[in-house]
């Protein structure tokens, strides 16, 4: 049985007194909350303790339901936090799928232009997922787009497209992932293995942009005349 090493522990609590302190600058009303959720809990079963002749026992209890309590509130307003910070940020939602990957097979930037408006495609067991970042009018023909590219080899799987935004119509950061798990599972895990394999042949953004021949230069190595400089 393998055990925990004692790094674990003073690594664990520099990470959550980190998120703390990166919370805090977004909700500086985080330690109240905290504290308030603990002494609530606490003094409730405390109080309830004394009425039955119990205070020992529910006290005991107390402490337990208010630690969690606390961990509960605290996890909330810290993912609150976060989703304001990186709201608005280029590849915010990129971030949020990419921490759906244990249900989703995340690629991000498969499409884009020149604007800087992006999509990204998610596949599982809901079929497949276009997540469109950017003005809604320009990402309308990136979707269009994206979706007229896969028809060729995935016609027949069901396609989801949303935009994410605060207004009308979009989708807010912090739903993205509540929003995908909400969709219908049409397909099985093995048709989910398949239509990743075909939609391999069409690639990404980074995979189709062209990469210059010939070998790349090394140190003292000089460039050849009119590629040294950038005009």
């Amino acid at each position: 049985m393998a055990t925990a090493s004692p790094e674990n522990s003073p690594g664990r609590l520099k990470q959550i007194a980190l998120t703390y302190k990166m919370t805090k600058k977004a909700d500086p009303a985080i330690g109240l909350w905290i504290a308030g959720t603990g002494i609530v809990i606490l003094g409730a079963l405390l109080g309830l303790g004394f009425a039955l002749g119990h205070p020992v026992y529910l006290g005991i209890l107390g402490l337990l339901l208010a630690l969690l309590g606390m961990a509960i509130i605290f996890g909330r307003r810290a993912e609150k936090a976060a989703f304001g910070q990186m709201e608005g940020q280029p590849g915010a939602a990129a971030a949020v799928l990419d921490n759906m990957k244990r249900q989703w097979t995340v690629t991000p930037a498969v499409a884009m232009n020149r604007n800087q408006d992006v999509v990204h495609r998610a596949v599982g067991k809901a079929g497949i997922v276009l997540v469109a970042e950017g003005s809604p009018n320009r990402t309308k023909s990136l979707l269009a787009a994206e979706k007229k590219r896969m028809a060729r080899i995935v016609a027949d799987v069901p396609v989801h497209d949303f935009v994410v935004g605060n207004e009308e119509g979009q989708v807010p950061l912090k739903k993205v992932r509540a929003t995908l798990m909400k969709l219908p599972r049409t397909l099985s895990g093995p048709q989910v293995t398949q239509v990743n394999d075909r939609l391999k042949a069409l690639g990404d953004l980074m995979s189709n942009m062209p990469i210059p021949k010939g070998p790349i230069p090394g140190r003292g190595m000089r460039m050849p005349k009119g590629q040294g400089r950038m005009r």
